[in-house]
Parts: structure tokens; C-alpha cells; sequence
């Protein structure tokens, strides 16, 4: 088999026995004789699934007891009308970091007056704004704390006077978090703990019913609440799969324990990029983020982009290439990427600079 070394932005790396368990479901679930992909939702072996995967996100992340978990279809961008939908009766407020931001922002806005407490768009997003200060007159805050396209991310839980709402779709999972600083916790699954397909909402229960506009059942929380996430048929493969790895992430040592490894393999990588004279980082180096680690040819090398591209490929590095907006590189070291893989981008990265000296 062809050794791949996987970077991409999402879908995400998996964990080799997440894959392996769904292989196995996909012939025969839980000794039903039948795949996952056929077997009703309304069965007792699906809802052991359900309820292990919530009891696992509930235990990863600390989850008290006042939220519900939710799984949804639609992923991150559906999620951006849902809050909004859910939660805006007047005025909200986004810190506006990077595309999704934005895109979040614009849905809202469709339904009440935004503001935009900072942006980081005067230097193409390359770092996260300080100095702002949360509105006490919004009827929410919304943030994204990690920003895929130009590697930057927000580390910290902290307080607002008002319901703080993350879009944690690319960095869940991969840290601690302080649930109870949130609102609302969203995002897609395909980025950190799971395939395409299924959207995670942690959403603190007394911030909802409190608008006066109908909501359509679809973008209600309170009818997926009401239906524990099945009002309609749930994602089940998807759902399948990221409960396989949340178990293999529980495995591991939960979140704190992944948070060291992929600490320790963003550090590698950008103590290579600040080494390597082929190369230089984007992000403000207190911006970081350990999950999307972008960078550029250094000044004066800009013509060996695509050679390095296809060099790269050619000792197995996959999904490298950075955004189409921004260029450049992009290594996603998400939970399941392994630290043989940073490895192995660093000594390519090394032998290409030895190549043009």
C-alpha cells in the first residue's frame, strides 16, 4: 500500500481503528446482519451508539450537566444560520478572524443588526486582534477559535458578559476547554473527530426560547433537543465513525493527553519553519495555531513553490498546498496525524533546503 503522509485541511486524518470499526460495521453491525448504512435508527443497537458517542463528549470535555450535545446535519455553515436563528432578537457581535467568521457574520445578519467588535483583515488574518472589548448590549458574542486558511487560533476561555458562542469545528477535541465560559460550542465534525457529514452543537439550554420569531423545526435546537437528535434520521455512518474515535481519543488519555502530542508536533514543525531558510510562518508567532500550520517560501524563493509542492508529493506528502485564497503551505495536524508524519515533513522540508544551497 502506498505510504501517504495526510496534512489535509478536512476531511481530517482518522485513526486507523476508527477506520477499521466502521470497515466491520459497514458488513455486518453489531450482529444485526446488517451494514450500519441499513439498520434503522429507531433500533436498539443504533441508540447504544448514540448514547455512547454523547456520554463520550460529555466525559472528553467535561460537559456539565445543564447542556445537551447535540448531532446534526448541515455542518459548520448550517450552524451559522441555527445560532443566529436561535439566539439574535436585536443585536449580536462577532470578532471577525478569517472567511468562516465572516460567512458566520454575514448569515446573522440577514436576521439583526451585527457588529464587529475587531477584525485581523487589514493583514490578511494573519493574527488575532487584541485589545477589544465585548458589547453588554448584544444579545451574543461569536467567535472562531481556530481559522483553518491562515493558521491562527484563540487559546483561551474567557468571559463575557453576554452568551459567548464558539465555532470550534477545526481545534474540538484537540485542547481543553472551559464548556461552561459558552453558550453554545458548534462546529463540523470532519475537521478533528470524524468524516464528513454530521455537525456537533454543546448548547447551554437556558439561552434558548428566548426570541420572538418563529423558527423553522429544522434550525430549532429545541427540536433536537426534544428528539435527542433524531428528530429526523441522524447521519449514522458519520456518527458511527466519530464515536469510534472519541473512544480511541478516550484511549489515548482523553484531551489532555492529545493536547501535549499535538503541542509538541506543531512546536516540531515550527521550530523547523524558523530554522529553514527555504521557509517563513504566516501567522503572528503568538497567533499560532497548533491544528493548521501555515507558511510561504521564503523571500526570494517565491519561485520554488511548486517545485517544493511536487518534491513534497513525491516522498508522500498529501494536502500540503495551502489555501487557493492565500498560497503557500498548510500542514493540519489534527488529533489523529502522528508525530511520524510531522517527522516526515521536516526531513523533507531539510533535504529541500539542502538541495538549493
Amino acid at each position: 500500500m502506498k505510504k501517504a503522509y495526510n496534512f489535509n485541511a478536512g476531511p481530517c486524518v482518522l485513526p486507523k481503528v476508527a477506520i477499521d470499526a466502521a470497515i466491520e460495521a459497514l458488513k455486518d453491525f453489531m450482529g444485526t446482519g446488517m451494514s450500519v448504512i441499513e439498520v434503522s435508527h429507531r433500533s436498539k443497537e443504533w441508540g447504544v451508539v448514540m448514547d455512547e458517542c454523547r456520554a463520550l463528549w460529555r466525559e472528553l470535555l467535561h460537559i456539565p450537566e445543564d447542556y445537551e450535545v447535540l448531532f446534526m446535519a448541515g455542518g459548520a455553515s448550517t450552524q451559522f444560520l441555527c445560532v443566529p436563528m436561535n439566539l439574535l432578537e436585536k443585536k449580536a457581535a462577532y470578532l471577525e478572524t478569517g472567511v468562516w467568521a465572516k460567512k458566520a457574520c454575514k448569515e446573522a445578519s440577514a436576521l439583526g443588526e451585527t457588529v464587529v467588535v475587531a477584525s485581523s483583515a487589514d493583514k490578511t488574518f494573519s493574527y488575532i486582534p487584541k485589545g477589544w472589548t465585548i458589547p453588554a448590549d448584544v444579545d451574543y458574542f461569536h467567535i472562531t477559535t481556530n481559522n483553518t486558511i491562515y493558521g491562527t487560533e484563540i487559546r483561551e476561555d474567557f468571559d463575557s458578559p453576554v452568551p459567548l458562542i464558539a465555532d470550534m469545528s477545526s481545534d474540538i477535541m484537540s485542547r481543553p476547554v472551559d464548556v461552561s465560559k459558552y453558550g453554545i460550542i458548534y462546529g463540523g465534525a470532519q475537521k478533528n473527530v470524524g468524516p464528513a457529514g454530521v455537525a456537533f452543537a454543546i448548547v447551554r439550554k437556558d439561552i434558548l426560547g428566548k426570541v420572538s420569531r418563529h423558527i423553522p423545526t429544522m434550525l430549532n435546537y429545541q427540536t433536537h433537543i426534544d428528539g435527542g437528535s433524531m428528530f429526523n434520521t441522524p447521519p449514522v455512518f458519520s456518527i458511527f465513525v466519530m464515536n469510534e474515535t472519541l473512544k480511541w481519543l478516550k484511549g489515548l488519555g482523553g484531551v489532555e493527553a492529545i493536547n501535549k502530542i499535538n503541542v509538541k508536533k506543531a512546536g516540531m514543525l515550527y521550530d523547523e519553519i524558523d530554522r529553514n531558510s527555504m521557509f517563513i510562518g504566516t501567522a503572528a508567532k503568538e497567533d499560532r495555531s497548533i491544528m493548521n500550520v501555515c507558511f510561504v517560501m521564503a523571500p526570494g524563493k517565491e519561485a520554488l513553490q511548486d517545485e517544493f509542492l511536487e518534491f513534497a508529493k513525491a516522498r508522500g506528502m498529501v494536502g500540503i498546498k495551502g489555501h487557493r485564497s492565500v498560497g503557500g503551505f498548510r500542514a493540519s495536524l489534527y488529533n489523529a496525524c502522528p508525530v511520524e508524519a510531522v517527522e516526515a515533513l521536516i526531513a523533507c522540508m531539510q533535504e529541500f533546503e539542502q538541495l538549493h544551497k
